[in-house]
């Protein structure tokens, strides 16, 4: 019954994937499925995972934020609900299901794990936690019930914690992250995001960002309930319809960083704000998202000068934009453009509010359904 648990998984790379990513992960996959084997040789004790019932008591500030109220489906996301909790994996169920490991960040492992019912789960392991046991999951539970309010976010479903094995289990997205999207485009040769489906990924981000930003400071001093502390592309998860959901929220507060060896690559499409715990953060953070939608390797080879040849950006001297936009498009992600340049000010206090960015982004939506009805 357990010879699953005694084979280490090979992990089956993306066509195309970057030879030195796909050995950094391979070796950290080993890592981990080499502790995963001693824990089931020594017969550890089997456990269950803490489930997470969400329940959508959505006030009215919390709807518009979220896209709407759906007060007529709470019965049924309550009965879906108990269907859910009905099934409770346990501990060895989780760690025999285990697929392949997805990604790899300082704060931990992404693994994606099938679970006999046929369920399909992602599973968040973190290296180092910064809290204990029981503040660890007052904390999760904590932000999974608020990350179930917004259709946004990406809520925690179920969690444990053992003594040697802490994490998180969410639901899977088979279109995977945007870093994957945009890279598989960029290196592999895969078919490259068009201007609608980049800004309603922008949009879904930013709305998310409204939502998070718009909690109460928690209480206790110990938990910033309205901070994200981590936004970046591998933690935007990309629906069918090219929607996106905003994982990981609150994980730094529950999880140290450990630094890992990169590449340049890597450390330059994953550079993120971290120096504080700020809302600031998050916008910067957001606007280094949105540049990279936008220009890809050109605006990470032109950020020190982008401010600078902005005129020439506009006037199609200086070529910017990753993908075909002419006309009204052009203008209109010239306009999404800036909101980059000015949530990226090196300066804190210059940058832009979430509710203001959501206005500008509002009017380029309001522009573009226009000129669609127009047509």
């Amino acid at each position: 019954m357990l010879s699953r648990a005694f084979t280490k998984p090979k992990r089956s790379p993306k066509h195309g994937e970057r030879r030195s990513e796909s050995n950094s992960i391979k070796s950290s996959a080993n890592s981990i499925h080499d502790e995963y084997d001693d824990i089931i040789v020594g017969f550890m004790e089997d456990q269950p995972l803490n489930m997470i019932c969400h329940y959508h008591h959505q006030n009215k500030k919390n709807d518009i934020c979220c896209g709407g109220n759906r007060d007529h489906d709470r019965v049924h996301d309550h009965e879906e609900e108990e269907a859910r909790v009905s099934f409770v994996p346990t501990l060895r169920a989780v760690l025999r299901s285990s697929v392949c490991v997805m990604g790899e960040s300082p704060l931990g492992f992404t693994e994606k794990v099938v679970l006999l019912e046929g369920k399909i789960c992602a599973v968040k392991r973190f290296r180092k936690l910064s809290v204990k046991r029981k503040e660890f999951g007052r904390r999760i539970e904590h932000l999974a019930h608020i990350s179930s309010r917004c259709e946004y976010l990406i809520p925690v479903t179920a969690y444990l914690y053992t003594k040697r094995i802490k994490f998180v289990i969410c639901d899977y997205y088979p279109m995977g992250s945007l870093s994957d999207l945009l890279l598989g485009a960029r290196k592999d040769g895969h078919t490259y995001l068009n201007w609608n489906q980049r800004l309603m990924i922008i949009v879904c981000i930013a709305r998310a960002i409204a939502f998070i930003h718009s909690q109460s400071p928690s209480p206790e001093k110990r938990l910033q309930l309205n901070v994200h502390g981590n936004i970046k592309s591998s933690n935007v998860m990309i629906n069918v319809d090219f929607t996106a959901r905003l994982s990981d929220y609150g994980y730094t507060q529950v999880a140290d960083r450990v630094e890992l060896d990169e590449t340049p690559q890597q450390r330059n499409s994953q550079d993120i704000n971290i120096d504080h715990l700020s809302q600031k953060s998050d916008i910067y953070n957001f606007g280094m998202i949105v540049l990279d939608i936008l220009g890809g390797e050109r605006a990470q080879q032109m950020r020190s000068c982008l401010v600078e040849k902005r005129s020439e950006i506009r006037e199609g001297v200086l070529p910017f934009f990753e993908f075909p936009v002419e006309g009204k498009e052009r203008k209109w992600a010239l306009e999404v453009l800036d909101i980059g340049l000015a949530c990226t000010n090196m300066l804190a206090e210059p940058r832009p509010n979430i509710e203001k960015i959501l206005l500008a982004l509002n009017d380029v939506l309001s522009n573009r359904q226009s000129n669609r009805a127009v047509i």
